[in-house]
Parts: structure tokens; sequence; C-alpha cells
């Protein structure tokens, strides 16, 4: 990825950092996992203050994966599907979860349990409710608008993504 500059030589379980310079950065790092075939039924879990980007990169992924129209971020919602050519995908925001009743209501257990991709900023808010992210995303805001990003693999299938 030449948009993407890479600050170790890292691949695979321990930690991937990375350095997004702009916008342009983070829509080449999402375009790179949508053409991963494994993406298809991946759970990322995106973590980072707000005004981070994880949304943007949640709209950069679902771009690149053939999304058309509005894509917004599931803040009150908690959970945006997206039906998506050939994938079906779920875009969760966990920031004002509190209630694992929440969880088993809305049938998010059958969601994490099913294919497609899944995507949740503020995991730790349903922390102990989500099966383990395939892949964690780490993402802080530096100077001058720079995200230092730190890829995580939790599963084969993270590595997969990574590779």
């Amino acid at each position: 990825m030449t948009a993407v500059e890479h600050h170790a030589e890292i691949v695979g379980s321990p930690p991937l950092p990375l350095l997004w310079k702009g916008e342009d950065d983070t829509r080449a790092f999402a375009r790179h996992l949508a053409a991963h075939p494994a993406i298809a039924g991946a759970f990322l879990a995106l973590h980072g203050d707000l005004g981070a980007g994880k949304t943007t990169l949640v709209r950069h992924l679902l771009r690149a994966l053939g999304a058309e129209g509005r894509i917004k971020s599931p803040t009150y919602a908690v959970v945006e599907p997206y039906e998506l050519p050939g994938l079906l995908a779920w875009h969760f925001d966990f920031y004002r979860f509190d209630d694992p009743r929440e969880w088993e209501d809305a049938g998010f257990r059958d969601i994490f349990a099913g294919p497609g991709l899944k995507i949740a900023e503020w995991p730790q808010n349903a922390a102990a409710l989500l099966p383990p992210a395939d892949l964690d995303i780490h993402i802080v805001l530096g100077q001058d608008e720079r995200r230092h990003v730190t890829l995580r693999a939790n599963t084969d299938k993270g590595r997969e993504l990574l590779s």
C-alpha cells in the first residue's frame, strides 16, 4: 500500500502501527480491506476517541464495498444494516450502549452469529457480549490531522486481512 506509511515491519498478530497522513490514506486502507475476500465474514472493532476517524473509515470501507446513498453513524440507532453487492454488513456504534438487555432484544447475538461483515465502534461498551474481533483497529488523532493507527489481528481471519 503506497498510500500508507509503515512504521515497523510487523505482520500478523503483533500490533501493526500505521500513519495515515490524511483522508486519502484512510480511503486507501479501506480499499485494501474491501479488496480482501476475508472481509465478507469479518468482525472489525474500531477504537478511538470522538473525532478520531472511526466513522470516516467505515464510510470509506462501505463505499469500497459498493454502498450507495447516505452512510450515517448509528450513534442513536446503535446499528445500521447495509445490503451490499454480494454481502450483508452491519455498522454498530455502542457509544451510548449501557444495557445488556438491548443486545438480546435487538437480536445482535443472531447478527454476530450469522454471515456478513460486522463493524463496531466503541466495542468496549459491549465487550462482555461481543465475540472476539477478527481485527482491532485503534485510531489516535495526532498533530496536523494525522492518524496513528494500530492494527491487531486476533484470529486467523484477522491475519488474512492484514496479509
